[in-house]
């Protein structure tokens, strides 16, 4: 429910929204309507503040649900991305990137794309299970698999369940291509799999970083690892000898472009091969949210980013066309797009890559199982 004019919204410290709107499918929603009462002088109780409230309070905490998915295999043929498979095996993300374009989907099941998104995580404990499935299927069509297309596959919850690890388990062993797209440093726990992967090319790693200043981070991700932390992730993969580039991403006017030419040029330092820059995206829900951080955070620059996003989009915050979303239009997108090639230029960071082949694949064995006939599951021709 939204709180009276007269009550600002806090800072949660640890979490990016600082409010945890409906759901745009519920079946119905409040809305407070000042009655005039909370203005009237003769109640004390009643009595507007004169004082901001605290800056920060204690966050809500991280709750983890084990759910059972009945498919993990996501298929999409937008003409804006370069797959057509992801596996995300968590719902949810913990490190509450306020600018998140996911966070709408915590709407579809009746949760908020707000605070619910950052401490309700989903986690799909048969995903490698699942995946191994269905590659096993006798329709399946192989095809390069993104992991890190909607949430983070490496973020916290990863440390204890594992279920990342699992489902690149499974992509080993069936030798299928797949891309790995994060934030956090715990991809390090996976190079010995990221290794096998990468000495037959089947693996990239996409390290996303859309500023290099410490103090910025903290709170437009405020549970992600520190931008110095993600370019040692950065060095300790290329020093391993798998293919790793930057996400400059997103790219938000006013606030993080200024830092487009240093993040990757501190990138390409590290060992990063390739990069990319993606224009901030406010789908949904998360114009609002996003917002609504702004004046929390940068009240005098608020009106200046989002006049920029406007511009950029033809008068609205958002455009969700194919071929617009991702860039922008007019002057100000092209500018940035100028600074992103001179500089991924100048510093030999590829800005195209070529497709990987799923021409090796083979369908991954079932996991054994304990059985006293010897018949039951289908055995390898070699």
């Amino acid at each position: 429910m939204n709180a009276p004019a007269w009550r600002p919204m806090r800072v949660l410290k640890g979490r990016g929204a600082a409010s945890n709107p409906g759901s745009r499918f519920d079946a119905w929603t409040r809305v407070a309507e000042p009655d005039g009462w909370e203005a009237d002088e003769r109640v004390p109780e009643l009595r507007a503040p004169t004082a901001m409230p605290p800056p920060t309070c204690v966050p809500p905490p991280t709750e983890v649900r084990p759910v059972q998915a009945r498919r993990i295999i996501s298929r999409n043929d937008s003409p804006d991305l370069p797959f057509s498979q992801s596996v995300n095996p968590y719902q949810g993300c913990e490190h509450g990137c306020i600018y998140c374009y996911a966070r709408p989907t915590h709407a579809y099941l009746g949760l908020s794309p707000g605070l619910d998104f950052e401490r309700l995580i989903l986690a799909k404990v048969n995903a490698a299970e699942r995946l191994r499935a269905e590659l096993g299927a006798r329709g399946y069509v192989p095809a390069p698999i993104a992991l890190g297309a909607n949430t983070d596959p490496y973020q916290p919850a990863e440390r204890r369940l594992r279920l990342t690890r699992g489902v690149v388990e499974v992509l080993v062993q069936a030798r299928l291509p797949f891309t790995v797209t994060t934030k956090s440093a715990l991809v390090e726990r996976d190079i010995d799999l990221l290794q096998q992967a990468a000495a037959n090319n089947l693996v990239r790693v996409f390290v996303s970083l859309p500023t290099h200043e410490a103090a910025l981070a903290r709170i437009l991700e405020p549970r992600a690892c520190s931008p110095a932390r993600r370019l040692q992730a950065i060095r300790t993969l290329a020093r391993a000898g798998i293919p790793v580039g930057v996400f400059a991403s997103p790219v938000i006017p006013a606030l993080t472009d200024r830092h487009l030419e240093q993040v990757l040029e501190a990138a390409a330092q590290a060992g990063a091969s390739s990069a990319s820059a993606i224009l901030l995206r406010l789908p949904g829900e998360v114009q609002a949210l996003f917002e609504q951080w702004l004046q929390l955070h940068f009240p005098a620059r608020a009106a200046h980013v989002m006049s920029l996003m406007r511009q950029m989009h033809g008068g609205q915050a958002y455009e969700s066309q194919f071929g617009l979303r991702m860039r922008g239009l007019g002057v100000h997108a092209e500018l940035l797009r100028q600074r992103f090639a001179r500089v991924a230029r100048s510093q030999g960071l590829a800005t195209r890559l070529e497709p990987m082949s799923a021409e090796g694949f083979r369908p991954p064995s079932p996991p054994p199982v304990p059985s006293p006939s010897p018949f039951q599951g289908q055995l390898s021709l070699f």
